[in-house]
């Protein structure tokens, strides 16, 4: 086990350098400044300048991509001054030199050009909010989806199985925006009346008189519309698997031996089926943790996702390059733990 999770890190860690490299080249070869990006398009040169010297702009593109790298690490060499303690708030741990010393920090992601906002504390901010939604959307698809796989396998060849069937189809066929849209405008617009829900709204809301206070309402429609596709993929997984798990001789021996058809189902076959089950639902809570973006945006949720659009929008590339990092790595970690997981559940799986 300590093997297996010592392997897959160091294939993390190489797949995560990749991407660091790949999104940090991709964009310092953008044509926009962003000096005159941060200062604004009106500033003299002078303040350009300045600001050019601040963000390591004048110095080689080889230069600033290793001090990103040392920006990144946990444990790096940054200067002993108050500014970098400031700037990094580290704890020391060895002196290297006279001006620096080997320290322990969280990865640092510079500074918001638009809000002059660290990026940590803007992600930070976002992320409840996308993993409050990513992991309401992934319970109501994976209940919903396992339940209706489970009884199309059951009713093979009847309508319940055909409907089923055709009612994932049309999910799997329909993108997450698209879906958005049509159940924000019918929902939140034409039927606002009757079912009581806004097209747009966060976790929180706030009040002129109340002050701030929960609006869970706000979270069915962007829940709903993101847990359609992996509802239909759910249901869909679990269909076949059950069935093929239904049709080997372990589950005509448990007959045999006399045990019900609801524990033989429940206790024997639908485990054994779990396994591309569990692989898609950690899939889809990943990507939908790392930020759905579209979703966010059209509901106006307070998320990774939106705060990444409306960067993108700004030219915000600090924020933009925090946010595909941090999406990187939440993939990372779940396909870990989803590794270590098949292993819990199947005891035919054994890790090396």
């Amino acid at each position: 086990m300590i093997r297996f999770i010592a392997k897959r890190a160091r294939y993390s860690l190489l797949v995560l350098w990749g991407v660091v490299t790949f999104v940090f080249f991709m964009f310092n070869v953008l044509p926009a400044d962003p000096a005159r990006l941060t200062m604004g398009q009106r500033s003299d040169l002078a303040s350009i300048e300045n600001a050019r010297h601040a963000l390591n702009l004048d110095k080689p593109i080889i230069t600033r991509y290793f001090l990103y790298i040392n920006d990144l690490l946990p444990v790096s060499i940054n200067g002993r001054d108050n500014d970098s303690r400031t700037r990094y708030n580290y704890v020391s741990l060895l002196p290297v030199s006279k001006n620096n010393g080997l320290v322990l920090k969280w990865p640092y992601l510079g500074r918001s050009y638009s809000s002059k906002k660290e990026v940590n504390t803007i992600l930070a901010e976002g992320l409840p909010g996308t993993a409050i939604l990513a992991l309401t959307a992934m319970t109501f698809a994976t209940i919903f989806g396992i339940l209706l796989g489970v009884l199309a396998a059951l009713k093979k060849n009847t309508w319940m199985d055909t409907s089923a069937i055709a009612a994932s189809v049309a999910g799997i066929s329909m993108p997450s925006f698209f879906a958005g849209l049509l159940i924000a405008f019918v929902f939140g617009y034409l039927l606002h009346n009757y079912t009581g829900l806004n097209m747009t709204g966060s976790l929180w809301e706030y009040d002129p008189f109340t002050g701030r206070h929960l609006a869970l309402r706000n979270l069915i429609l962007p829940a709903f519309a993101l847990g359609i596709r992996p509802l239909a993929i759910i249901t869909q997984l679990t269909r076949s698997a059950l069935l093929d798990a239904l049709s080997q001789d372990y589950i005509r021996t448990a007959y045999a031996k006399g045990l019900s058809k609801t524990k033989t189902i429940f206790r024997h076959a639908l485990p054994n089926a779990l396994n591309p089950v569990i692989t898609a639902v950690t899939g889809w809570l990943a990507e939908l943790l790392a930020g759905s973006f579209f979703v966010e945006y059209i509901f106006g949720w307070k998320g990774i996702g939106k705060i990444t659009v409306d960067a993108l929008d700004k030219f915000d590339f600090p924020l933009v390059m925090g946010s595909v990092l941090l999406t990187a790595f939440i993939f990372i970690v779940i396909n870990l733990f989803t590794d270590l997981f098949y292993a819990w559940i199947d005891p035919r799986v054994r890790l090396y």
